[in-house]
């Protein structure tokens, strides 16, 4: 019999730090009006004492819980970051161990804003393997480690959060369609966390750690591509937009899922959004997006709502799940 993948549980977990759009106000030249109606961001919440690790084990304890598996269950966990506590280990060991999931193997997927939706392909492979049952997959950002205080066109839009889902198998197919695509030759739009080369046959260079951004190279790539990404996953499924319950975007601007959903024609109800509340946290904002749909009632595990699920971002990568609850 055939194996498939189904999400069953959801969960995400954010720092207690708030900081508004009126706080940053208060050390550069911005305002609340200027961040808000260039990006749809309010707050954000920022990493104070806890790093990506630490999110994520929350997250991961969560999703135990809510599933009400134990951690010796588990057969992987895939998280998806590009702001690991080290480059060695990966995040998703110092995970596996906390949680006492000693039967799982433990990877990072780095895909930047792209993270959640590459992990999570790639986890339904592994489940439709037939070599693993259960598992974690979660996006988690401590992306504030990254930013340059003093570039008020990239601090004021990102921040700090981790969400995920625990994966099991199910004898009914639940993932309809996929479209993962890159482009390395736009690579350099979107960098962060350059390493020097560090040896005595190699010449000294200073590396820049910080994230940069061409704002209006990576303003453009989304609104071109993503709709075109979009609708080929949709062909794939041989459904129309109209099918769709709720499409979940990487909560990167608020006037990039505007313009998205005016390009497919497609009513901005169906746009779930939170980008106001926690800003741009890279491969954790589907999976938050995700799980306050469902604990706000407006997704519901089991329900068979179709959702289609696009991240986007640093690579560059892009791409689409189609996925039914």
């Amino acid at each position: 019999m055939a194996q498939h993948t189904k999400i069953s549980a959801t969960a995400h977990y954010v720092p207690e730090k708030k900081v508004s759009n009126d706080d940053f106000s208060q050390i550069t030249d911005t305002s609340d009006e200027w961040i808000k109606a260039r990006t749809g961001i309010a707050n954000r919440r920022i990493a104070t004492i806890e790093n990506t690790s630490d999110l994520c084990i929350k997250v991961a304890q969560f999703l135990l819980k809510k599933g009400k598996i134990s951690a010796n269950e588990l057969d992987f966990i895939l998280i998806a970051t590009m702001t690991p506590d080290y480059l060695m280990p990966s995040t998703a060991s110092l995970v596996q161990g906390q949680i006492g999931a000693l039967n799982a193997f433990a990877l990072d997927i780095l895909a930047a804003c792209s993270g959640f939706v590459y992990a999570l392909a790639l986890a339904d492979k592994l489940i439709c393997s037939h070599a693993y049952k259960k598992g974690l997959v979660i996006g988690g950002e401590v992306v504030s480690k990254l930013l340059d205080w003093n570039d008020r066109s990239t601090f004021v839009l990102f921040g700090d959060g981790a969400g995920g889902v625990l994966l099991t198998s199910d004898n009914k197919s639940h993932v309809l369609a996929e479209k993962l695509q890159t482009d390395g030759l736009r690579a350099d739009a979107l960098t962060a966390g350059e390493l020097p080369l560090h040896s005595p046959y190699s010449f000294s260079k200073k590396a820049d750690s910080y994230l940069k951004m061409a704002g209006r190279e990576i303003f453009d790539f989304a609104i071109r591509d993503i709709p075109k990404n979009i609708s080929a996953a949709l062909q794939v499924a041989n459904l129309d937009v109209e099918d769709i319950d709720y499409y979940l975007l990487h909560q990167a601007n608020i006037r990039i899922i505007d313009k998205i959903a005016k390009k497919l024609n497609i009513p901005r109800s169906k746009f779930l959004t939170n980008i106001e509340k926690y800003g741009n946290t890279s491969a954790a904002s589907i999976p938050i997006l995700l799980d306050e749909a469902v604990s706000y009632g407006i997704l519901n595990l089991g329900s068979g709502q179709k959702v289609m699920l696009t991240g986007f971002g640093g690579g560059l990568t892009w791409g689409s799940m189609l996925i039914s609850l």
